[in-house]
């Protein structure tokens, strides 16, 4: 697989006081009429919102005509999201929308600590309220220190999730360092959850500290997965499954490195993958964790 660059779909907008840089985590929403992206800006406090727009897709490119107002905002003080609500994943089922999103809570001892959450949509997407004020997927003997960006898919009636689950925090002379690898989880009803601690992506080798934002796709004869991973700079890894758990990792087939001396030199990650119009298609991040903005990406079928 190859995948053809098309550049920056969109530059971090200015939409008011909840949203000043970046513009993080792409994901996309598709109706019978409409396509649209919600990805993550931040306020003047770093604190991270969930915006959308409307995406108009070219053959060579995107137009990208954002809403003026957030999906969701950032919870109450106190709250495990009170530092930031970053959508992630987006599930149809039936008449509901469930946005699954990482909360963000900073730290003392360490930079900060995040849970999934979810808030649901019944209006078909034009607003979504919180399932509870607490996480849906947050500490527990398997995730200890963290869980943060969820994939979520719907097989009959087996929810099923693949996540980034904290496995230590180092001290180093630059300061805490994370250390993350993707797992997976299963519900009865999307909002319950039970985590197994089986992994499905663990570190490559000893470089690598951070495997998150999963994007997991089911074609007719496999499962695959895209991913951002990290040594010094993330860039986006590759792996191929036949049940969903057991996974073949195989970054040079479908992966993606930084590339020229703009936007994605240094580092791309966050990926999201999706079909439309009969292409396979990629939205992702440059430098800086969202802070050049989202580009776009076609998967070459010759």
């Amino acid at each position: 697989m190859r995948w053809l660059r098309h550049g920056q779909v969109l530059e971090p907008p200015r939409l008011g006081d909840w949203a000043v840089s970046h513009a993080a985590v792409p994901l996309v929403r598709q109706d019978d009429t409409r396509l649209e992206m919600l990805f993550s800006p931040r306020d003047e406090s770093g604190r991270s919102h969930t915006a959308r727009g409307e995406l108009v897709l070219s053959e060579d490119g995107a137009e990208l005509r954002p809403a003026n107002e957030p999906v969701l905002r950032p919870g109450p003080l106190g709250a495990f999201d009170d530092s930031g609500a970053m959508g992630a994943c987006l599930v149809r089922r039936s008449d509901r929308e469930y946005l699954y999103y990482i909360g963000w809570q900073r730290g003392v001892t360490v930079p900060f600590t995040t849970f999934i959450g979810c808030a649901i949509s019944t209006d078909g997407g034009r607003s979504f309220d919180r399932v509870s004020p607490a996480p849906v997927l947050g500490r527990s003997k398997d995730d200890p220190f963290l869980a943060t960006s969820p994939w979520v898919l719907v097989e009959e009636e087996r929810w099923r999730m693949w996540y980034a689950s904290g496995v230590r925090w180092t001290l180093t002379a630059a300061g805490p360092k994370h250390e993350y690898r993707i797992v997976y989880a299963e519900s009865n009803d999307g909002l319950a959850w039970q985590p197994t601690g089986h992994v499905c992506i663990d570190f490559a080798s000893a470089a690598e500290h951070a495997i998150a934002r999963p994007c997991v796709i089911r074609d007719a004869d496999r499962y695959r997965m895209w991913f951002s991973c990290r040594g010094d700079v993330y860039r986006i890894g590759y792996a191929e499954s036949q049940d969903g758990l057991t996974w073949d990792r195989d970054d040079s087939s479908g992966g993606l490195s930084p590339s020229g001396d703009g936007w994605e030199s240094t580092s791309v990650e966050y990926p999201c993958v999706f079909d439309h119009g009969g292409r396979r298609l990629m939205l992702y991040n440059g430098n800086g964790y969202g802070e050049t903005g989202i580009g776009l990406a076609t998967l070459e079928t010759h």
